[in-house]
């Protein structure tokens, strides 16, 4: 019997426009970390986004990497960082021997939350050590409460960093997503909104931090004929080809975050009437790109677990994942100081436990996501 053929969580999606300027790259014999493509992704990412400055990388995690060092966060210093996302937001913190902190999410938003982040400001004057900096994650394509968080910070006097890795597209308050902070990272990995294969990129209305990044991105070259290096850098620029893809993917951002929010109103619609089951809210502060479509089952209503769910998809060759297992939760950060959103709730616990992340790529077909609907709702009343 033939195998169905797999339905991933969120694939890449080309444009068809890709090709046009990667062969414009080869014609130019401009491969490498300079070249058009470069220039005009750049120009397009800060057309889009509204960012003054803007530096495409190799990873989004090296896009961290350079805002935590150029904000001079190095041995010892602590950081704040949003304990339900990717362990890249953390790596970066450990790159520069810094320490992580970890702050739980809100229920509503799902973000970081800024109870937590006010408790774990009063825990660090205390004790006479504020943070370098706090890394903000925008998870699942949604805006933290920024207001909220920069007042805090701000009170403080610490600049914020915003993981947008997951979140480009997002609006908060009619703002672009990644452009409130101090600096500003974005992710083209390639299950992101859109793709460059793997890259990032650095934001910052300030063109200081932003040349300080780009040196450190090109091995901290210093302008001299011969090879002249008195810091230590980073090879950390994308190249010109991978630039050309994402120059074809930003044409076509808004009709990707269309389709996302498309087939995440699918799933509402069909699921949300389902006992127990509550999808990530949209806020009334801004607008989601849905980068995925997420739930949580509540095993004290529902008839199926969360993971019950994920195994029935998986066996019918359908990707689907839980939400982030929470950072301070993990075994490289064994020991990190975390502030839960209550004292006696930590919300990130709760999500990692009963979420769900649901197939939700731009090229998923009605028909597939429909095969999705019904083996949940198979797995439901079975139960």
């Amino acid at each position: 019997m033939k195998k169905k053929e797999r339905i991933y969580l969120a694939p890449p999606h080309m444009s068809g426009r890709e090709l046009q300027y990667i062969q414009e790259a080869f014609r130019s014999n401009w491969i490498s970390s300079m070249g058009s493509n470069i220039d005009e992704m750049e120009k397009q990412l800060a057309a889009y986004t509204g960012a003054k400055h803007t530096l495409l990388t190799s990873s989004g995690t090296a896009a961290l990497h350079l805002a935590l060092r150029v904000l001079e966060v190095g041995q010892g210093d602590t950081i704040f960082c949003s304990s339900l996302t990717f362990v890249a937001s953390a790596n970066a913190i450990l790159y520069q021997h810094a320490i992580p902190v970890f702050i739980d999410s809100e229920p509503d938003s799902w973000n970081m939350s800024p109870k937590a982040l006010e408790r774990a400001f009063e825990d660090a004057e205390k004790k006479g050590k504020l943070p370098k900096a706090v890394v903000i994650v925008h998870l699942y394509g949604q805006s933290s409460d920024m207001e909220a968080l920069q007042e805090i910070c701000n009170r403080y006097q610490v600049p914020i960093v915003e993981d947008a890795a997951e979140s480009l597209g997002a609006t908060y308050k009619g703002v672009q997503s990644g452009t409130l902070g101090r600096i500003g990272i974005y992710s083209f990995n390639g299950n992101k909104i859109i793709t460059t294969s793997g890259g990032g990129a650095i934001v910052s209305e300030d063109p200081d931090l932003i040349e300080k990044a780009k040196f450190w991105a090109n091995q901290a070259k210093e302008p001299a004929l011969h090879y002249q290096h008195e810091e230590m850098g980073f090879n950390y620029r994308m190249s010109n080809i991978l630039a050309g893809i994402g120059r074809a993917q930003l044409e076509v951002l808004d009709q990707r975050i269309r389709k996302k929010r498309r087939i995440f109103e699918r799933y509402n619609a069909s699921l949300q009437s389902l006992p127990g089951f509550e999808f990530m809210k949209e806020m009334t502060y801004g607008t989601s790109t849905r980068w995925l479509s997420a739930l949580t089952v509540d095993p004290d209503v529902s008839s199926s677990t969360a993971l019950e769910i994920i195994k029935a998809l998986s066996d019918e060759n359908i990707e689907s994942r839980p939400v982030w297992k929470p950072l301070h939760l993990q075994p490289l950060f064994k020991g990190a100081a975390y502030f839960s959103h209550q004292p006696e709730e930590s919300v990130s616990d709760r999500l990692y436990e009963h979420g769900i992340c649901l197939p939700s790529g731009t090229n998923l077909t009605d028909a597939q996501q429909d095969e999705v609907i019904k083996i949940i709702h198979k797995v439901v009343t079975s139960t």
